[in-house]
């Protein structure tokens, strides 16, 4: 019996709507016309045009009413942003979670900005006992969290927003000052700024460039020590990437882990 797998698609309708949507989301906001996306996918014009009014029809491309051209639809954006939603990320970085927890022995949190607030998605504990007052669903302030740190690292945040966020915890320039070398290394950290005798070291997680949410490691601040600090960087950096849903990525800071003498 010949167990070699067919090269072409179980349904070609289906095959030529997703190659049809592939090559709109390549071709950006100008979109492209019929003729050059026929060309490119190899397909009849004529048969090209039904299946894009379908996809018109369903919201998953549009045409442009000044160059005819055709775009990528919101709903296509909708589905993935759906797929990332807050709700969905647990899931999504659940593995990832389990094999970092694993490899580092220690306590890892999920969590992601809401307002300025860092709310806590997941968490996973080690076999080793770890005192930490936490739980999925607490709130935090994002400024003095390594989460919220990592996030707020990688975003663009003007004088007023970054007050807002430091709040009355620290002030707005040691704030900035803590986002920017967040943002040199590609990771942040928080020592006992929340509870007494326990550190934190998190990386953003981003999605084309946007932090959609961060991973931390929580540990007793007397093992968090500089060379331990490093050891957790390059664990994160060797073994996450691989971990993460496609289209996920780290920082490009942390492919070169620093050493522990390059930490305070």
């Amino acid at each position: 019996m010949n167990t070699t797998e067919s090269p072409t698609s179980p349904m070609g309708s289906v095959d030529k709507a997703l190659l049809a949507l592939q090559e709109l989301s390549a071709a950006g906001p100008a979109g492209v016309a019929l003729a050059p996306l026929a060309e490119t996918l190899g397909l009849n014009k004529t048969s090209l045009h039904r299946t894009l009014a379908a996809l018109r029809f369903r919201g998953f491309a549009d045409q442009d009413p000044a160059t005819g051209n055709y775009v990528l639809g919101a709903a296509a954006a909708a589905l993935s942003s759906a797929f990332f939603s807050h709700e969905n990320l647990p899931r999504l970085l659940q593995n990832a979670l389990v094999a970092l927890c694993a490899r580092a022995d220690e306590l890892v949190h999920l969590g992601v900005l809401s307002g300025a607030e860092i709310l806590y998605l997941d968490k996973v504990e080690p076999a080793r006992p770890v005192r930490v007052w936490s739980a999925v669903g607490r709130r935090q302030p994002a400024a003095t969290t390594a989460l919220g740190r990592a996030l707020l690292s990688q975003r663009q945040v003007d004088p007023t927003t970054l007050a807002w966020y430091a709040g009355d915890h620290l002030p707005p320039d040691r704030l900035a000052e803590i986002l920017e070398t967040a943002r040199e290394r590609g990771y942040a950290t928080e020592t006992e700024e929340n509870e007494a005798g326990i550190s934190c070291l998190a990386v953003p997680v981003l999605r084309d460039g946007a932090p959609v949410a961060a991973v931390s490691i929580t540990a007793p601040s007397d093992r968090m020590t500089a060379d331990r600090r490093a050891e957790l960087t390059r664990i994160i950096a060797t073994d996450l990437p691989a971990l993460l849903p496609v289209g996920v990525e780290l920082p490009a800071a942390l492919a070169a882990p620093p050493s522990s003498a390059q930490l305070p």
